[in-house]
């Protein structure tokens, strides 16, 4: 049920899980502690989400670049996706939550790949929050993926170039299907989409918060649906403002 506080709620919220590893140095604690407490974060955030009503969470999980940090990290971050899919899976079904996954499949390896198809058969036909986790993602390669996928649509005479539009392109990308988030939110305090939903994020409003994700609750997520509520969305057109008086 939505709150009664907010007169706007986002249809999609998309966050930036910024911060684990400097929680835990500020605390003198091992990087993977502020891993582990970042999952903590993440499942009051998909609570928060439904009880707001809205539609779409997507989460920055584990980014394509990623795969440069020391080998034990990225061990320890796997670990953490397999022990959220198969201890939050079935509490997630029973939310009537529908998982997606967007990101690079090609190349992963192991049992992640299984783990993820099978959290998204799993809850395929769910109808409330829609949750999507964006994992081995980059939005550059996203998009370098869907127009190879064009280009080779046009070659087999399935399209020409003259049907590619921007409209073509958002369906032939990993979020098809998905409305472009209406609020990203990032963590830590630093002020950018670090090769996050690139082409998504054309009119998406931003907020930045200071506090590290660990920290991350149910009050920060409704503060920053406030901070939404409170901006003049114009897309390019006149704020509702001068509209009134134009009008």
């Amino acid at each position: 049920m939505a709150n009664p506080e907010l007169a706007i709620i986002p249809q999609h919220v998309a966050i930036i899980m910024d911060g684990n590893g400097r929680w835990a140095n500020k605390r003198g604690l091992p990087r993977t502690v502020g891993h582990s407490k970042g999952v903590e974060a993440v499942r009051e955030t998909v609570r928060a989400a439904g009880e707001a009503g809205v539609k779409y969470l997507t989460l920055f999980a584990f980014s394509s670049e990623n795969w440069s940090r020391p080998e034990s990290e990225v061990n320890d971050l796997l670990g953490l996706l397999r022990r959220f899919i198969r201890r939050d899976l079935a509490e997630l079904h029973r939310e009537n939550v529908r998982i997606r996954v967007i990101g690079e499949r090609d190349e992963l390896q192991g049992d992640i790949l299984p783990l993820l198809v099978e959290a998204e058969e799993t809850t395929r036909f769910n109808t409330a929050l829609t949750l999507v986790i964006a994992f081995n993602y980059g939005a550059r390669n996203e998009i370098a993926r869907a127009v190879a996928k064009l280009a080779r649509d046009v070659e087999a005479g399935l399209l020409t170039a003259a049907d590619i539009d921007a409209d073509r392109i958002s369906e032939s990308l990993d979020t098809a299907g998905i409305p472009d988030p209406d609020l990203i939110i990032r963590t830590s305090g630093e002020e950018r989409l670090s090769n996050f939903l690139l082409w998504q994020a054309a009119y998406s409003e931003l907020v930045f918060l200071p506090e590290y994700w660990p920290d991350f609750d149910r009050k920060l997520f409704y503060d920053a649906l406030r901070i939404f509520a409170s901006r003049d969305r114009r897309f390019g057109g006149l704020s509702n403002q001068t509209a009134a008086v134009v009008g």
